[in-house]
């Protein structure tokens, strides 16, 4: 984890060049890892409800979960919301829909099951930094801490919220603001690190 600039734009910047930097191979095996990894989490295994996401600008790929991921066991994608703004639901999907591009340019399933996050056993959550504590640094759209920001308090522990992402996006600590949401869990294409939070894993 090398030395990192001051101000959360700056962060942002560097950590997006770093894993933009991955060639496609090492995206490749990163994501094989990761989802090896995600394998081994007994959470997951036992979750009904899963959301991961659509890989973007270099983000490491969960969809490799859909080839692992047992019968019973659902799959979801975010989908934008116009109301309330800039929040998220989660729309079932499989490898075989087919899928719309969002003003992002991101795929998103349109028609499937819709679930609100709360109804959700596990949110894999992208992500553009993290630290040992579970803070998490995003794009800076907010859509995440916002939709997760309106479950109740007894919904602190339900879904179980996972980032993932490339080692080499873990920093040293990052700053926190009032909004943000930390992780329960974060993996990545190295290891599992379990926080150092407030929240402890549910498991």
């Amino acid at each position: 984890m090398s030395s990192l600039p001051a101000s959360r734009s700056d962060i942002r910047r560097e950590l997006r060049g770093r894993r933009r930097a991955l060639s496609v191979q090492q995206q490749r095996v990163a994501a094989r890892k990761l989802a090896q990894r995600l394998h081994q989490l007994p959470a997951l295994a036992t979750a009904r409800h899963v959301a991961l996401y659509w890989p973007n600008d270099g983000e490491i790929d969960p969809r490799l979960l859909a080839r692992i991921t047992p019968a019973r066991q659902q799959l979801y994608l975010p989908v934008l919301q116009a109301f309330p703004a800039h929040t998220l639901r989660f729309v079932r999907w499989s490898p075989r829909m087919r899928l719309h591009r969002n003003r992002f340019g991101i795929p998103e399933p349109r028609g499937g099951a819709l679930r609100l996050a709360q109804s959700l056993d596990v949110i894999l959550m992208p992500l553009v930094g993290f630290d040992a504590t579970g803070n998490r640094l995003g794009m800076g759209g907010g859509f995440y801490d916002r939709t997760l920001a309106r479950l109740p308090c007894a919904a602190l522990r339900k879904p179980l919220l996972i980032g993932v992402a490339h080692a080499c996006q873990q920093v040293g600590e990052l700053g926190v603001a009032a909004w943000d949401i930390p992780l329960h869990l974060v993996v990545t294409d190295q290891g599992i690190i379990h926080p150092r939070s407030r929240y402890r894993p549910p498991y």
